[in-house]
């Protein structure tokens, strides 16, 4: 078991995004590190550790109960926030999951999802999705970080009720660039943030790849379309490196 002040980079990042002294529930919590951590740094004073699967949610009771913490930490089995009762958190916590999980999760209790005044999410995938998600339900993302752990990219994102008004007023232009905040992060982009900056390097070169691949393939209509979105990704990444003062080529 790693210390019980310990967490991966990773962890700690979404660990990082939570406001102190609100009460967590952290959904999806595996073998219960970041209840943990979150207890024993004094950040929150209370978490409900919830999971769907049996055994993880065993072993979060043996770390729990290994560190002392059973009066501040509640176990218990539940498919997403199925067994979630209003009023006992202020702080959601969705972490090491897709995205279109995180979003079905969200969705599917949203009187539940209402009760929290934030959402920390760490999407493995569909991060566009999910952004997109959050802004039709009216979230504003108000902090994000991205780790670089073991060769893999980890966005973080602090999600917060209430929609950012938008001032542009080129609506293409506006809408352009909206698009490319879904993909990569309107916080991301607006900090620099280093690791999003490898990021978009990585994303470059894979998709120049790609395309050089596409462009040798057969002429098929759904080459074309693979193509055709191939291309699109590269504008979004060119958008964004802009944004960010980098160049890629």
């Amino acid at each position: 078991m790693k210390g019980r002040g310990s967490l991966s980079a990773r962890m700690q990042a979404v660990a990082g995004l939570v406001t102190e002294g609100s009460r967590v529930c952290d959904v999806g919590c595996d073998h219960g590190y970041v209840p943990i951590y979150l207890v024993c740094q004094g950040i929150s004073p209370a978490v409900l550790a919830m999971d769907i699967n049996k055994g993880p949610l065993l072993k979060a009771r043996e770390h729990v109960t290994g560190a002392g913490l059973e009066e501040y930490i509640t176990l218990r089995l539940s498919d997403g926030l199925a067994g979630y009762q209003q009023g006992e958190a202020e702080t959601l916590i969705c972490a090491g999951m897709g995205g279109r999980l995180i979003q079905k999760i969200l969705a599917e209790y949203p009187y539940k999802t209402a009760d929290f005044n934030e959402l920390i999410l760490q999407p493995q995938s569909e991060v566009y999705l999910l952004r997109k998600f959050l802004k039709n339900r009216g979230y504003s993302i108000e902090r994000e970080d991205m780790i670089l752990e073991d060769g893999k990219f980890y966005p973080v994102i602090k999600a917060v009720p209430g929609r950012r008004f938008d001032r542009r007023e080129d609506k293409a232009n506006a809408q352009a660039v909206r698009d490319v905040e879904d993909y990569f992060g309107p916080k991301l982009l607006e900090d620099k943030h280093p690791v999003l900056l490898l990021y978009l390097e990585k994303e470059w070169e894979s998709s120049l790849k790609l395309r050089e691949s596409l462009s040798k393939a057969d002429n098929s209509l759904r080459a074309q379309q693979r193509l055709k979105e191939i291309e699109e990704k590269m504008d979004y990444i060119q958008r964004a490196a802009q944004i960010c003062g980098c160049k890629l080529f």
